[in-house]
């Protein structure tokens, strides 16, 4: 018989892929490499608190690193084609660093939200050229999202699905690489600990299968939220794990175990108070300077637990958490005294603790 042959090349599609990824790629040149500031500790500890600021991306949040790997993953892919739109099941940070990168290319952006997202939301990604597509059920948002990808011919790009897969945790200028190569000047280089929230799971399963592939003694802390079932699901070994409601603290914690979440690369998990969380950004603004949102907080309790711990023990070295985005999204919310009251946290106990831990003493929650 005879040979049957289907050529699709298509020299135009080519083209406009090579630009696109060139554009993705050049964001990623100008801007993936974001500061390491350190936190002051008191200097006879013999230990260094760092933090990854990744607000200072473009779109102000550590989701920009997951944006632009989901759009080069579904550009290399085939999946993300001129004029078609790029989808997405977000109402936060990812939607607003999603609809910068689909600007950039040229691309329709939709994000597929709750009607009760905040209008600073809604006006973030309408800023960067996307447009909030609202759903009354919020349970309903990945069907939603999927269902336009198929009605429009777009693609999904489906965050919690492709968010430990998208980036290249071997390195190629991922945040674990960009970590190491900012600490090797310091005195301890190689930290005994990285602690880094979840949401998608993507950026603790891209540091710690770094971590496991260049063979470090570095070990990966992922805190977790009040309302969030991360925590009982990797403590059970329960796949299947369930939260009623969502996380108060924004950007991080899912009220089901996604599969971006990769329980197996983790060391160690924390059940973090919300309280706490907001605890920690205050002394973070007066420790620096620096107002940060929720999901930093809740990173540097663990992280100054750790310090107690290993202050405790005797032990010197070095632990670096993330500044995952600017605390001005926020300062109706989490710096505003009637929301902490109307949702019933207080601070006060947790920031004691903070406060006499930095002053020499010991840690009591």
């Amino acid at each position: 018989m005879a040979t049957v042959d289907v050529d699709r090349s298509d020299p135009a599609y080519r083209s406009w892929l090579k630009e696109a990824v060139r554009k993705v790629q050049a964001d990623a040149n100008r801007s993936a490499d974001t500061h390491l500031l350190r936190f002051p500790l008191p200097e006879e500890w013999g230990i260094d608190l760092y933090l990854k600021d990744e607000s200072t991306h473009p779109t102000g949040s550590l989701k920009h690193r997951l944006a632009r790997s989901l759009f080069l993953y579904g550009l290399c892919n085939g999946w993300i084609r001129p004029g078609r739109p790029v989808i997405e099941a977000s109402s936060g940070s990812t939607a607003v660093s999603e609809a910068y990168f689909a600007s950039l290319i040229g691309v329709p952006f939709v994000a597929v939200m709750p009607r009760t997202t905040s209008q600073e939301k809604v006006r973030l990604i309408e800023f960067q050229g996307g447009r909030c597509h609202f759903v009354d059920d919020p349970r309903r948002m990945y069907e939603e999202a999927a269902a336009l990808a198929r009605t429009t011919g777009g693609h999904y790009l489906d965050q919690f699905t492709y968010a430990e897969r998208a980036t290249d945790w071997r390195g190629n200028n991922n945040i674990a690489e960009s970590i190491y190569q900012q600490l090797r000047l310091e005195r301890y280089p190689e930290p005994a600990w990285i602690v880094a929230t979840a949401g998608t799971g993507g950026t603790s399963a891209t540091i710690a299968r770094y971590v496991h592939y260049m063979q470090f003694d570095t070990r990966v802390c992922v805190p977790d939220p009040e309302n969030s079932c991360f925590f009982e699901g990797w403590t059970t070994g329960d796949p299947g794990a369930s939260s009623d409601c969502g996380s108060r603290i924004e950007g991080i914690g899912r009220p089901r175990m996604e599969p971006s979440f990769v329980p197996g690369a983790v060391d160690r998990m924390m059940k973090v108070p919300d309280a706490a969380s907001m605890a920690a950004i205050r002394v973070l603004d007066d420790a620096i300077g620096r107002k940060a949102g929720g999901s930093t907080g809740t990173g540097l309790w663990s992280a100054l637990k750790i310090v107690a711990e290993m202050v405790a023990a005797g032990e010197t070295g070095s632990v670096v958490t993330l500044i995952c985005d600017p605390g001005d999204r926020y300062l109706d919310r989490y710096y505003a005294d009637d929301w902490l009251a109307g949702q019933g946290l207080d601070v006060a106990p947790y920031r004691a603790t903070l406060d006499t831990f930095l002053a020499g003493g010991g840690w009591t929650h």
